[in-house]
Parts: structure tokens; sequence; C-alpha cells
């Protein structure tokens, strides 16, 4: 059986640990799937821009649940510097 693999945004790589963590809720998955690449690099950006672990756990939560309920953006966040 072969790993499926997620597309990452524009300028940032998926990260492993976020990755896994939508592959395990298919309602996530299909709104990932949908979003558009820069969409990604902003919810990407969101949850590897914590600089605890504590941190970055916490927003990957909230990532599912926002995109399990079919929100395509962070909300209140003033978007990826790095583009």
């Amino acid at each position: 059986m072969t790993k499926q693999t997620l597309a990452g945004g524009v300028v940032h790589k998926m990260p492993e640990d976020l990755e896994t963590a939508i592959l395990k809720i298919p309602k996530t998955l299909a709104v990932w799937e949908d979003i558009t690449p820069l969409a990604r690099n902003e919810w990407i950006c969101w949850v590897i821009s914590g600089k605890k672990a504590e941190t970055r756990n916490i927003r990957i939560e909230k990532a599912l649940s926002k995109l399990k309920g079919g929100m395509r953006r962070p909300c209140c966040w003033a978007g990826c510097i790095h583009r």
C-alpha cells in the first residue's frame, strides 16, 4: 500500500504532522483537496508559525475542525508573509 501525499502550498511544503492529521478525516481531506494552493499555503504557514510545539498542536486541531466545517482559509490572521 502506498502512502497518500497531499499537496503543499505555494511557498511551504506540507509538514508531516499536519498531513497525517488531514488524511485521517475524510471531510477535512475533501476540503483540503478543493482549496487553492494559496489557501493551502496559508493553512500551512499558520500552523508552522507557532513557536511552541503546544501551539502548533493546538493550531493543527483548530485547522482540522475549521476545514471539516468548510472554512477555506485561516480566519483572523494576516496571512503568509513568505509569499
